[in-house]
């Protein structure tokens, strides 16, 4: 799906969808932990959208899409078909099942096992292809093309964008007058969303999206203008592990979003760690990167108000051992 034809999502589109699903999804808190802030050096705000029923911001953007689809009396009988590393798959699959679609869902071989499991508890079907996501998304197209299923890119859909948009507009509503926001990039609906409620409702605000180091995809397209790839995502989390930038996203991110910075998947785990003894909570390595880049940014965050989003909490007691035994 090329998003260059697309309308952007606005704050207009963002109120929509926090009307649509409200029924459904619950706010999630914004913490703030004195710990974590004496930790960081900023006065820090946590978004926990690991709190969510699948445990990730995703399932905002299913929610509002398919609900929208309802309305308009466009729903398919065919269901849903979607790739996913696991967190798009989970909203699909909740999604679907909350209005009674079936869904197939494609991940990549290796895919997280926690969350494949979700997505089959779901009621979604998982097929596992691919040795990377951008592999499981040809397989998924090619399959929705056959099928006649509706095809929900994981990027370029608005009623997503609209969608994760809400966990922002939650917290600024809350801190309206944050100085920083950093919010987690892998295929980069989240910053987009990000990005247009805080230029609409604070556009003094620093945005900064950040990126595994090893999946700088979007990293370089943001630079250049134009969407690029890599040849291969080398980063241990699964949600930042995108070798393609999307053209809808990019675009509202190019617009509205200040700077992209790189951190290690080491830097993402210490985050990890700190998030457990500062918050309590339990962040992968995607919830956990925008922390890390708030350690890495210490000395310009100092002093600041600074929202960080914790974009999901779907890490496997493997995941969490390994980030408890890198100290």
């Amino acid at each position: 799906m090329n998003g260059d034809s697309l309308q952007r999502p606005t704050i207009h589109d963002v109120l929509l969808a926090r009307r649509r699903i409200a029924p459904y999804l619950a706010p999630t808190p914004l913490l703030r932990p004195p710990a974590l802030g004496r930790a960081l050096a900023c006065d820090a705000y946590l978004k926990c959208e690991n709190l969510q029923p699948v445990g990730a911001f995703k399932v905002r953007g299913g929610v509002n899409l398919v609900a929208a689809e309802r309305q308009a009396g466009a729903l398919n009988p065919a269901g849903l078909v979607a790739a996913s590393t696991g967190n798009h798959g989970q909203s699909i699959a909740f999604a679907a099942q909350l209005f009674d679609l079936p869904a197939t869902i494609f991940a990549p071989r290796g895919a997280n096992p926690l969350k494949v499991a979700a997505m089959k508890a779901l009621g979604a079907e998982v097929r596992l292809e691919g040795h990377d996501f951008d592999a499981a998304r040809e397989a998924s197209e090619s399959y929705a093309a056959g099928t006649g299923a509706r095809y929900v890119h994981s990027m370029n859909e608005p009623l997503l964008i609209a969608g994760v948009a809400t966990a922002y507009l939650e917290a600024l509503l809350e801190v309206p007058g944050a100085d920083v926001m950093i919010v987690p990039i892998g295929g980069g609906s989240g910053a987009a969303g990000a990005g247009i409620v805080a230029r609409a409702l604070n556009p003094s605000m620093r945005v900064i999206g950040v990126q595994a180091s090893g999946a700088p995809a979007f990293y370089r397209s943001f630079l250049s203008g134009r969407p690029e790839s890599t040849p291969e995502a080398r980063t241990r989390a699964e949600g930042l592990a995108t070798r393609v930038a999307f053209s809808l996203p990019l675009g509202i991110i190019r617009a509205t979003v200040d700077e992209i910075v790189l951190v290690e998947d080491a830097e993402m785990q210490a985050a990890m760690r700190l998030l457990l003894e500062t918050a309590h909570v339990v962040a992968e390595e995607a919830g956990a990167a925008a922390a890390a880049a708030a350690l890495k940014l210490r000395d310009r965050v100092e002093g600041r108000k600074v929202i960080l989003g914790l974009s999901g909490g779907n890490a496997t007691l493997a995941q969490i051992g390994d980030a408890l035994a890198a100290t």
